[in-house]
Formats: C-alpha cells, structure tokens, sequence
C-alpha cells in the first residue's frame, strides 16, 4: 500500500527560489564592484574575478567528489561567497593569490562543511576573512590608496585607511564626510563607498531579499553607541557619522548581517542580532587590537543565532 506523505501546515505556494534570490544578492551587488573597480583599478576586477571563480569551483569539486551530491553551483551562492570575499580584501596584487586560498577555507570549510547552502551556522565570506586576516595579516592591512576614476593601472601606493587613522589617535588626514560617502577613501574594495551599498540595499529591501529591522539595528546601534563615546570624550573617540561611514559597517549590516541562513528567522529576533552586531563592533573597534571589528560581531552573533531563535520564536501559523 503506498502511502501519501504530507508535510506539516502552513502550506504556502510561492514562485520565489533560492536561485532567484541568490540572483537578486549578486545583483545587488553590482554597484560595490563597480565602484570598486572606478577606485582601485584592475586589482578589484581581477580580485573578484579570482574570487567568484575559485569559490564556484571549489563547491564543485566538494559537492561532485567528495559529497557525491548533485551540484548547485547554478543557483548563484558561490557567486555571491566569491563576491563578498573579495569585497572584504584590499584591492592589492598580493590578494590576487590569497583569495584563492580564502576562496577554499570559505566555501570548504565555512559552507561544505556542514552540508552546503542553508546548513552552514557562520556566513562563508566572513569565515575566509577572517582566516586570511589572522594567517596573512600582513597582507591583509596593506591598504591601496584611491586613484582616479577607472585607474587602468594594477599598481597601487600604500595607504592608511580612516579607520588606521583614528586607531592611531589621529583624525587631521581623514577624508571628508562627502568623500567617506562616496568612496574616495582606502578600505577593501566593496566596503569604502556607502552610496553604493545603500543602491544594494535599496534594491533587496524591494524585492524583499531582506527586511530593514538588522540593517537598521545594528547601524543605529553603533550609531547611537559611537555617539555615546563621542560626546564622552571627543579627542579620544570618532563621532558617530564618521564610524558608519568608515570600515564595513554599512556593508557588514546590509549585505552580511542579513545572511537569512545565519541570521533569526524572527523580526524581534533580528532586531537582537543588530544590537548585538552593532555593540561588538565598537566595542572591538575602541578596545581591540584590530581597528575594525565587523567581521568579528557579526561570526560572535552568527554562533548565537540559535539561541535567539529559541527566545524570539517566529508567530506559530498552526498548532
């Protein structure tokens, strides 16, 4: 006798899919390439192209080879892992190679490990940051300083970025709050310009990729949190909207924190997991040996996720 199985309520029928919205990410995500690409030259295109490439590859050999699954490369995650990767690198010609390597811990180690898309605890990108930032420090604080518009040249002068500066107890080189807004400042290629990442954001808030309530915590937290320390003792602390605009925080809140794997699946749950991220993130920032701290927040929150869930349970549809 064969048996019908059904699957528990609700039963919701949509057309959306995890090719589509991977899809939708990696469109989004075309301003920061592109502005990256305008600042820092050919390092930045072939940065990402290094990145997508490897990451895309490395799903394939795991999933073909030693998963034996059908592959899923089609579906648009690796892109979106490579992408961010690079986003997250300096757009000099050391991480050409590097990224390579960042490219296999994120997608082996950071993805596959644990069963591929939607099984993984810790979004992939930050875990291959994070790998290249401790075993590669050198390499990954070498700061390119900003060209021209569309430099065609692959060599680059180091230079600090606002986040060294301020680390440093220093603030009369920064840029101003026009150039921080636009770009025109040293930081990883996807990070420097918030007029790009808020077009990104603009366009996943539409096709609600993603909901505001991460994005807007985190953000105002550090905002408020920043403030608070500001007007404690200005000489010794950045005012609020230099912070924002500085380092990954407007691409940590928009394009990471809101990994749907790795963040609540509730809104009172997500707005927990802003707060947090936004805490951490000044609090490594002011008190940390590393001048910036999202990465960090942001894979801290990511463990916790679970335990968020638990206390902010998504509204029951049935008993």
């Amino acid at each position: 006798m064969n048996l019908l199985k059904i699957s528990g309520s609700p039963h919701v029928h949509s057309d959306e899919s995890t090719k589509k919205i991977m899809w939708r990410v990696n469109l989004a995500l075309v301003p920061m390439l592109l502005t990256g690409i305008a600042y820092f030259g050919l390092n930045a295109l072939l940065i990402s192209i290094v990145s997508v490439a490897c990451c895309c590859l490395f799903q394939w050999l795991i999933e073909k080879y030693i998963l034996k699954v059908p592959t899923t490369v089609s579906d648009g995650s690796a892109i979106v892992t490579g992408l961010l990767l690079a986003f997250n690198v300096p757009a000099t010609a050391d991480m050409i190679w590097l990224v390579a390597i960042g490219a296999l811990v994120a997608i082996g180690v950071g993805k596959m490990t644990f069963g591929g898309l939607g099984k993984n605890p810790f979004n992939p990108a930050l875990v291959g940051r994070v790998f290249l930032l401790i075993s590669f420090p050198v390499q990954m604080t070498t700061w390119p300083s900003v060209g021209k518009w569309f430099p065609m040249t692959t060599d680059t002068v180091s230079g600090p970025t606002p986040l060294g500066i301020l680390k440093e107890g220093g603030n009369i080189d920064l840029p101003t709050l026009t150039e921080m807004f636009l770009g025109h400042m040293g930081g990883s290629l996807g990070e420097v310009s918030a007029i790009a990442i808020l077009i990104g954001a603009a366009y996943l808030l539409w096709r609600r990729v993603i909901s505001w309530h991460i994005p807007v915590a985190f953000i105002g937290t550090a905002f408020i949190f920043s403030g608070i320390l500001w007007l404690v003792d200005p000489s010794a602390f950045a005012d609020p909207v230099t912070t924002i605009l500085t380092g990954g925080i407007m691409l940590g809140a928009c394009f990471m924190a809101t990994d749907m794997v790795t963040s609540p699946m509730a809104h009172s749950g997500q707005l927990v997991f802003g707060v947090g991220c936004g805490l951490l993130t000044i609090i490594i920032r002011n008190w940390g040996a590393y001048p910036e701290g999202v990465s960090f927040a942001i894979l801290l929150m990511n463990a916790v996720t679970p335990l968020i869930n638990r206390w902010c349970k998504p509204k029951r549809f049935a008993c």
